[in-house]
């Protein structure tokens, strides 16, 4: 895997956002909104010739009840267990809090080295206060602006004198097969990826919405080696879709764009709804290998010898004329390669 940062701290203290500068991309979804973050992310960034991954991870909430803190903090352990290194992340702005002692103790606990981030330094008052987080007694500080970057380079220095020629992330996924996990909201598309997998991957819930991101994991097992992206559910449009979602939403359809075929996930108590359609639809414009899989088949009440026989018949019938089109997208293709 090669060495590996992970970036930790309560919620709200700009993780996301130094995360997506580390990989000059918007790679995770940023907002105002604390917890908007929950899984783990994972990408590369490259400092003074040394490649590593980085690992952007959700708000840490220390004894919290909330369904979400309670996962999100699992989520926090598993990338500190996986990571070489730690940038602990705070806040200058709010100043030092009970949350930001809660999260110093969990990595206290870890023989990792952490590299304790004061973000939010954006000028010499900022500065002036920010002192105040040397009494968390960790050896390595650094005041640094997410957003504008300031002070960064010395922390990357910081991390980078740690990575030996050896342990260097080499990109081994970059030619993989590339399969997206598509559906609505709550079909069971995280429940696929983390049964798929054999790990929690990714947070499930009964709550519709629960993933944000696009989540890419590595699948190599019983001699296959593939990425698979957990996607947010696609909901039909609606007046009151929030920025939150939309940003979810054009994620997941990006994932479509990037990868090679699509597992378009239904609910068998609902089946093949309008939006599932539209989806179906979508995937087949864009020229995607569709595998249509019907989950919760063990919630459907009556069933009978030819119900699965009747139930596919029926998805067929429903697909039959997005099939078609997809056949001539195919032939049309093979004719522009002949030319």
């Amino acid at each position: 895997m090669g060495f590996t940062v992970a970036i930790v701290g309560r919620p709200n203290v700009g993780k996301s956002t130094f995360f997506n500068r580390l990989l000059e991309e918007r790679k995770a979804i940023v907002d105002d909104v604390s917890g908007v973050t929950r899984d783990r992310q994972y990408g590369i960034t490259d400092w003074n010739g040394k490649t590593f991954n980085v690992i952007d991870t959700g708000g840490f909430v220390s004894d919290s009840e909330d369904i979400f803190e309670i996962e999100i903090a699992k989520q926090v352990h598993t990338a500190v267990e996986e990571a070489d290194a730690v940038i602990f992340m705070t806040d200058a702005a709010a100043g030092l809090t009970d949350a930001d002692e809660a999260v110093a103790n969990l990595l206290r606990r870890s023989a990792k080295p952490v590299f304790l981030a004061v973000n939010k330094v954006d000028n010499n008052n900022r500065l002036l206060e920010a002192s105040e987080f040397y009494i968390l007694g960790f050896d390595n500080v650094f005041f640094i602006s997410s957003i504008s970057g300031s002070g960064s380079g010395e922390l990357l220095d910081a991390i980078a004198a740690l990575i030996q020629p050896d342990n260097e992330y080499v990109d081994e996924t970059s030619e993989l097969p590339k399969i997206a996990i598509i559906g609505q909201p709550n079909v069971g598309k995280s429940s696929l990826l983390n049964a798929l997998t054999g790990q929690d991957r990714t947070i499930v819930s009964n709550i519709a919405g629960t993933t944000r991101d696009t989540i890419h994991t590595r699948y190599k097992l019983f001699q296959k080696d593939f990425m698979l992206i957990d996607t947010a559910g696609i909901r039909k449009k609606n007046k009151e879709k929030d920025d939150l979602e939309f940003y979810s939403v054009i994620r997941a359809i990006k994932a479509m764009d990037e990868a090679d075929t699509c597992l378009l996930v239904l609910d068998a108590e609902k089946g093949i709804t309008a939006q599932d359609i539209n989806i179906f639809s979508l995937a087949v414009r864009k020229g995607k290998g569709i595998v249509l899989l019907v989950n919760k088949w063990d919630l459907v009440a009556d069933k009978s010898t030819n119900t699965a026989r009747d139930y596919e018949n029926e998805l067929k019938k429903r697909i039959a004329r997005l099939s078609q089109m997809y056949l001539q997208f195919l032939f049309q293709q093979k004719k522009k390669r002949a030319f």
